[in-house]
């Protein structure tokens, strides 16, 4: 079993991730990020899954519901004896809450009954449905600017907006921790935040550079006849 020196030695291994949205790439490869998360004790590796597992959107179908989300965070929180973690993994999935709630709004649907969602403010989301924030401006101040986003169809926006908003809150949770597991979680949950933006980001530009070729084509609409494929 590693003992706290190896965390301390694992920690200092591993380059700053500080710069989300800055920077053009992870801060290392996935492969090199794997192999020195080997160093981790066989339960706390096993721990690390099963949070990454509940929070990246990749490790889900692509038509699960937010029920099928929730049901696996409250098997996680049950389990989970961290505290730092366990708020890490209520702040996010009340974050997919909120952005579930206003697509289902956009959707047309009513406001919710039961337990629908994941923490303390299904109740008062579904109450003030019409509101265009749910009247959460205070405890959620990110929500308006999604929710405006979200009607404008700036899905890349919208991206980089709640992956800003997830960071800022492994920041603040991060404050505490330096060289022990809880560090470890939030450095690896904070590069998952910089692969998903770099894929994001990777795609939206192929999609624009697509669609600028397309533009270009319409005016010469013989150009591939004239010129055949190469």
């Amino acid at each position: 079993m590693p003992g706290p020196d190896a965390y301390i030695a694992l920690v200092s291994s591993l380059p700053s991730s500080e710069r989300l949205f800055v920077a053009k790439q992870p801060p290392l490869s996935e492969l090199r990020l794997r192999k020195r998360l080997t160093a981790l004790d066989e339960d706390d590796a096993k721990t690390l899954r099963r949070i990454e597992n509940v929070l990246n959107w990749a490790s889900y179908d692509a038509r699960a519901e937010i029920s099928d989300v929730v049901k696996r965070a409250r098997s996680l929180l049950h389990d989970l004896p961290h505290p730092t973690l366990r708020a890490v993994v209520a702040d996010r999935m009340d974050l997919r809450t909120a952005i579930a709630a206003l697509r289902m709004r956009r959707d047309g649907m009513s406001a919710p009954t039961g337990r629908w969602g994941f923490g303390k403010w299904t109740g008062h989301i579904a109450a003030n449905w019409s509101d265009p924030t749910f009247r959460l401006d205070a405890p959620l101040p990110w929500l308006r600017e999604a929710g405006t986003l979200l009607e404008a169809g700036d899905a890349l926006g919208l991206e980089r907006h709640l992956l800003e908003v997830a960071f800022r809150q492994l920041q603040r949770h991060g404050g505490m921790h330096h060289f022990d597991f809880e560090a470890v979680v939030i450095y690896v949950l904070k590069w998952n935040l910089f692969d998903r933006w770099a894929a994001s980001d990777a795609q939206a530009a192929a999609r624009r550079f697509a669609q600028l070729s397309d533009d270009a084509l319409q005016d010469f609409p013989d150009l591939m006849l004239e010129g055949g494929t190469g």
